[in-house]
């Protein structure tokens, strides 16, 4: 198992990123969540395996790319959630 924290910077808030996440989310075996942060950037956080969480990720940057203008990405220890999710 891994987990990945991604930060999406660019115009993704407020164009329905958190839900295309979750919404692509359930066509993979991942959990983890999405979330809008306060300095404007979107944070997600995926886990499962390593090869699923990469195709997760990669669906997302496809179906984000006009809004996606750079990303970060860190391994983190898994949260060890049940499920993907949209935090406030």
């Amino acid at each position: 198992m891994a987990a990945k924290l991604v930060i999406y910077r660019g115009r993704v808030q407020g164009v329905g990123f958190r839900q295309t996440a979750h919404h692509i989310a359930r066509g993979f075996a991942v959990t983890g969540y999405v979330k809008n942060r306060r300095d404007g950037s979107v944070e997600l956080v995926a886990d499962g395996q390593e090869d699923e969480i990469e195709r997760f990720l990669a669906a997302v940057a496809d179906r984000m790319a006009d809004g996606i203008a750079d990303h970060t990405i860190k391994d983190i220890p898994s949260p060890n959630l049940a499920d993907f999710t949209i935090q406030f």
